[in-house]
């Protein structure tokens, strides 16, 4: 199990400070504060866990860029559009969905709705990281909520993706949304409510 470094801090400060307070105090406030910087140190290992993860590299295969729960499949306009939710215990970095190059990473600052409100895709703070493939452009839009109060990209505009290479993080939460290109032909084969898993999972079929 290894860990993305934008995590270090919150993993091993706490940690360490947790067991210099735990090997001076005992039976003491202090010493419940060592405890409760070790649970947070220890809990931040757990969110912040970038697992080994076997790539599915089939062609024709769009996979999902998230780890989570399915929340809505929709069209706006004129492109279908696959929301997930992550909750607090799903993996947090973000996978690109197809092979391409990065045509644009736009940030929008904003609030900090909860998720599940339908204006948060909307009014929050998020990243939103074009794809440009033979298929056209996918967009991926990182979006922070009432937790994740910090989105991160990984990638620039120029660079070129993989499918399943690790294109960004947010912190604390929140939702992804995968945007197909405009009139795409694609099959969404999967439906609200089912569980994804970044880099793996199969959101839908090109057909090609």
């Amino acid at each position: 199990m290894f860990f993305v470094k934008e995590g270090w801090p919150f993993i091993f400060i706490p940690l360490v400070l947790g067991i210099l307070i735990l090997s001076v105090f005992r039976g003491s406030t202090p010493y419940a504060l060592g405890v409760l910087l070790i649970v947070f140190g220890s809990f931040s290992a757990f969110f912040f866990r970038d697992p080994v993860r076997s790539i599915r590299d089939d062609a024709g295969l769009i996979l999902s860029p998230a780890d989570g729960t399915v929340m809505e499949i929709s069209e706006e306009d004129g492109a279908k559009c696959v929301k997930i939710f992550l909750s607090v215990f799903n993996v947090h970095l973000q996978r690109s969905p197809v092979e391409g190059v990065v045509k644009s990473v736009e940030y929008r600052p904003g609030k900090f709705l909860p998720a599940m409100r339908q204006e948060a895709h909307i009014l929050n703070e998020q990243n939103i990281i074009t794809i440009e493939t033979k298929d056209g452009e996918y967009k991926v839009k990182q979006i922070a909520g009432i937790l994740a109060r910090r989105v991160v990209s990984w990638v620039r505009r120029g660079d070129k993706v993989s499918k399943g290479q690790k294109i960004g993080l947010i912190k604390f939460g929140s939702q992804v949304d995968v945007y197909f290109p405009k009139g795409s032909p694609a099959e969404i084969v999967v439906a609200k409510g089912d569980k994804v898993v970044s880099g793996i999972t199969v959101l839908a079929r090109s057909g090609k």
